[in-house]
């Protein structure tokens, strides 16, 4: 078995965390690398990641999380959030940053460019908002991998009130919303649910191959 399945067999969505241990400066570094390389849709990054250490506050969240304690006993909650709105002036920035990093000439870039500020002018902001959510998952999903092959223990959360998360961490200020959120950390001794095994339809019922 390759080391990467054996990592994967090994992470689960831990449920009870040792409030004792700390995320290292290193593996928690590596979690916000790994977070800007994740892929995105046309590569424009429409996600930003609240990293919340503060007991305090991690304390204020459990109430807005289904009163789920793994907010308050993990070392990190992450919290990934998305932009309010993706405009022409967005999109004209990204491919600025495209210009200076690859040195592309813009005659190149505009044709594409030019394409994407029409697109998402005509597209509805409700379409938008879906799109962006999606492009939360597809970091939520390397993170948790990421999570696994460092031995960083996780929890991925759906179960929270995203209007009462933004109102507390005052999102709307910074233009974003939340959409997900991550408790990471290192799994308590006593989490039955560490050694249980994993319950997975398997490999042949979930693969067609044609």
């Amino acid at each position: 078995m390759s080391d990467i399945l054996k990592q994967l067999k090994w992470r689960y969505a831990t449920k009870k965390f040792d409030s004792t241990r700390k995320l290292e400066a290193k593996k928690l570094d590596t979690l916000k690398h790994a977070f800007n390389l994740t892929a995105t849709s046309y590569g424009l990054q429409p996600l930003k990641l609240i990293v919340i250490s503060e007991q305090e506050t991690k304390e204020s969240l459990v109430s807005h999380t289904m009163n789920q304690e793994q907010v308050r006993d993990a070392s990190h909650v992450l919290v990934l959030c998305v932009e309010e709105k993706i405009d022409s002036s967005y999109i004209r920035s990204y491919f600025k940053k495209v210009q200076e990093v690859r040195d592309t000439p813009s005659e190149i870039l505009h044709p594409f460019e030019s394409f994407l500020v029409e697109s998402f002018s005509e597209k509805p902001s409700e379409e938008i908002k879906i799109w962006m959510e999606k492009q939360a998952y597809l970091a939520l999903g390397n993170l948790l991998t990421v999570c696994a092959m460092e031995e960083i223990d996780a929890c991925p959360i759906e179960g929270f009130e995203p209007k009462k998360y933004d109102a507390f961490l005052e999102l709307e200020k910074e233009g974003l919303r939340s959409v997900l959120v991550m408790a990471v950390g290192y799994r308590a001794e006593d989490d039955m649910f560490a050694s249980l095994k994993k319950v997975r339809r398997g490999v042949d019922s979930v693969v067609i191959e044609r």
